[in-house]
């Protein structure tokens, strides 16, 4: 089959790839649409240690059951579903709490395994959810970034409103995710910081009170907003260490951090500060089996979504999109691409 092999820095081709055999309890999916996530960016410009080459990326897809393996209810075939790429051992005490994405032995389809940039990809039965009525593939494909901020919100939501505000670091496609699912379950004024001004305008039409150009801008509008007590969560898309010190300076006494952006490695932090404030930052990785399906609860109602999206591009155009978000920002907030598009 043809996929898209990541190769090294700066290096991704359309090549013949061999698909993966059928185990008991897989299935072979042809991919509709796959999202390109950010960190696979990352990856591709070498900065994710995660991902080696060579590799087929693609965590972020939807599509159609073309053929099961032993031990697969046969009523998957010609089914379309999201997948969750999350692939855990299933049988360990963080696993039968519901916490598969913490499992010591998880694997992810696109980072681990070959991924959804490929005429077919497989995935366990056990990680598909089919796609309700209505709900097309670009939608499906969604279903794994916006799970991403659905469990961010929920760390987030931990933290009681005081303050009335709350902030969201990042209008990329995950930042606008997680700003719509924080306000699902969160009745805080919502600002957000992004440096792009067209990304801007989408986070105040997908939800933003506020959006801001500038740290200092955001600062002095929840400082305002809250009589100078700060936000009662913030959630750092981005992943930079100058965002993650910016989160902690931007949040009230009690409040919580939530770093779900990967982008650089090491942060330091004020120890005295964090507990003098008795401010709580925690990491915000992946999603639950509940996060994936409230994600897909909220997509298929409409309440999330990034507005009008792009049409899926063909395979064969993935490398020349990769080298153009690593140039930098885009127009559009998520680019899909398929097989045959």
């Amino acid at each position: 089959m043809k996929a898209v092999v990541w190769r090294g820095i700066d290096r991704m081709a359309v090549e013949d790839w061999a698909r993966p055999e059928l185990a008991a309890g897989w299935v072979a999916i042809r991919p509709e649409a796959a999202g390109i996530c950010g960190s696979e960016v990352e990856g591709y410009l070498g900065r994710q240690p995660n991902r080696r080459p060579p590799l087929v990326m693609g965590h972020e897809f939807a599509g159609v059951v073309v053929q099961t393996g032993p031990e697969v209810d046969p009523g998957w075939l010609g089914r379309r579903v999201a997948v969750n790429p999350i692939i855990s051992c299933r049988a360990c005490p963080l696993c039968r709490a519901g916490q598969r994405n913490l499992c010591t032995e998880r694997r992810l389809i696109g980072v681990h395994e070959p991924g959804g940039f490929a005429e077919q990809v497989v995935a366990p039965e056990a990680n598909l959810l089919p796609l309700p009525e209505g709900v097309g593939p670009r939608h499906g494909a969604l279903v794994e970034p916006l799970a991403n901020g659905v469990h961010a919100a929920g760390l987030a939501g931990q933290a009681p409103p005081v303050a009335g505000a709350a902030a969201v670091i990042g209008a990329g496609a995950i930042g606008l995710l997680a700003l719509q699912a924080a306000g699902a379950v969160s009745p805080d004024r919502l600002h957000v910081l992004e440096l792009d001004a067209g990304r801007r305008e989408g986070a105040a039409a997908l939800g933003a009170a506020a959006a801001h150009g500038s740290p200092g801008d955001l600062l002095d509008a929840l400082r305002e907003d809250t009589g100078g007590l700060g936000a009662d969560f913030v959630i750092d898309a981005v992943g930079r260490e100058s965002t993650r010190r910016l989160a902690v300076d931007a949040v009230r006494p009690g409040g919580t951090v939530v770093l779900l952006g990967l982008h650089d490695d090491e942060t330091v932090f004020s120890g005295h500060d964090l507990v003098r404030r008795e401010v709580a930052v925690t990491g915000s990785y992946a999603y639950t089996d509940a996060d994936f399906a409230r994600a897909l609860a909220l997509l298929a109602s409409g309440r999330v979504g990034l507005g009008a999206l792009p049409a899926v591009l063909p395979l064969e155009s993935t490398p020349g999109l990769f080298a153009r978000l690593a140039a930098g920002p885009t127009p559009e907030v998520k680019l899909f691409v398929a097989p045959g598009a």
